[in-house]
């Protein structure tokens, strides 16, 4: 849907021409959202769209680049959390299986146990 980085301030630019100028939702497309766009469209000859402009323009504005590009731009995918490297999920898996294992034979106290698995799951965040 989101395929390259968008702009902040063309969208304002768009969201501004959506207030006033008759028609509306030109920001949407821009943003990759055609439903929206075309939604915005189809209302332009009511007050709705224009409203919803002006509101998504003081939005645009507010937020600085990063939260912009976090909500606007896919540039890479979301399937993992920022911060867990995917590659490292079932390497750190397979570490816990082992450590539980140590604690269930009763080489490790509780206690090691925590520690220790708080710390595996630390590197994963």
């Amino acid at each position: 849907m989101f395929s390259k980085s968008k702009s902040r301030k063309i969208a304002a630019v768009l969201a501004l021409t959506g207030i006033l100028i008759p028609i509306s939702g030109w920001h949407k497309f821009y943003l990759g959202q055609p439903f929206w766009g075309i939604v915005y469209l189809l209302l332009s000859w009511t007050p709705i769209p224009h409203v919803a402009s002006a509101m998504e323009l003081v939005w645009y504005l507010v937020q600085d680049e990063d939260e912009f590009g976090r909500n606007f731009t896919l540039g890479e995918k979301r399937t993992a959390e920022p911060g867990i490297d995917p590659t490292q999920v079932s390497a750190i898996a397979e570490a816990l299986r082992q450590l539980e294992q140590l604690r269930q034979d009763g080489l490790i106290s509780e206690y090691e146990f925590e520690q220790k698995r708080r710390q595996w799951l630390d590197r994963m965040i």
